[in-house]
């Protein structure tokens, strides 16, 4: 999903009830309100002082949370609980034009945000894979954990950076159990929008021979995917029927949304859903598939 910076029409809906604030409800409200009140009236986006200056540079620190040399993290605000946003396809560092005004309204709520590169930073997404960034997204929650004595972290993901979510909560690794909620942004397939291009099905059987042949790990045409290098396996798994991306399609059932997003109820959960998204298809009702998607993971 290399997607743009998500539209103005959202629709939002939270498993959880609101309280002081718009991150408290997600996470049940675990905020002292008067120091949340008295943040707010700080200069977070001033030139002297929080994690945003008038010049828009981001202030914070750079840290190393893993051996591989792409591995590398920012972080605004020094504060025990953190925001991770998760990018999509494409993305790394300020993916978002939103990352400004949330690392100003975290700070506000003495939160951090985490932002970090992993192996599908940027090109890289074509020889990487789901399991790859969980198993790195779980190295940087126990970097937190261990070196900056975290206290619980909130996963935000922007476009596949939802697949990441839902696929890291399911594996049950023992940092997950610091997540303490959710927020899937832009929540797209990408199959359906590349079942709209003429050269999808063709590359699909290709991918699905080499696999069969043991040679997933072999790289696609360039046609595949021109904008960056893509092996077969992970053509294969964003672009086929119930591949391991394959995960908010509006074609599956209720039984395969559920089988896929189903212990996602196990963790307090906000869909935010954009309405205006250029790599949704015409014909998908979006409402009626966000609906859906909250229904099921909601279990």
């Amino acid at each position: 999903m290399n997607l743009s910076t998500s539209t103005s029409s959202t629709l939002t809906s939270s498993s959880s009830s609101s309280t002081t604030s718009w991150l408290s409800g997600i996470v049940r409200g675990r905020f002292d309100r008067s120091s949340s009140a008295k943040m707010a009236g700080s200069s977070a986006g001033g030139e002297n002082g929080g994690p945003v200056n008038l010049k828009n540079q981001f202030r914070g620190v750079m840290f190393k949370y893993g051996p591989q040399s792409i591995q590398v993290a920012f972080k605004t605000g020094d504060y025990k609980q953190q925001v991770i946003f998760i990018g999509g396809l494409t993305d790394g560092f300020l993916a978002t034009e939103y990352l400004k005004p949330l690392a100003i309204a975290l700070e506000r709520e003495k939160w951090s945000l985490v932002q970090f590169l992993f192996s599908s930073s940027y090109s890289g997404y074509g020889i990487s894979s789901l399991k790859q960034d969980a198993t790195e997204l779980d190295q940087l929650i126990s970097y937190l954990i261990n070196k900056e004595d975290s206290e619980g972290v909130v996963l935000v993901g922007h476009s596949t950076g939802c697949q990441d979510i839902v696929h890291y909560m399911r594996t049950n690794a023992a940092c997950s159990r610091a997540v303490r909620a959710a927020i899937l942004q832009a929540p797209v397939t990408d199959r359906e929008y590349r079942a709209t291009l003429p050269e999808t099905a063709a590359m699909i059987d290709l991918a699905s021979k080499l696999i069969s042949e043991g040679r997933g790990s072999e790289l696609m045409p360039r046609e595949a995917n021109p904008d960056s290098p893509i092996n077969a396996y992970r053509y294969h798994s964003l672009c086929s029927y119930m591949g391991d991306d394959d995960m908010f399609s509006s074609d599956l059932s209720e039984d395969q949304l559920r089988q896929i997003l189903g212990h996602m109820a196990n963790t307090p959960c906000q869909v935010i859903y954009s309405m205006g998204d250029e790599y949704v298809p015409d014909y998908v009702d979006k409402k009626a598939l966000v609906e859906r998607l909250i229904m099921q993971s909601n279990g």
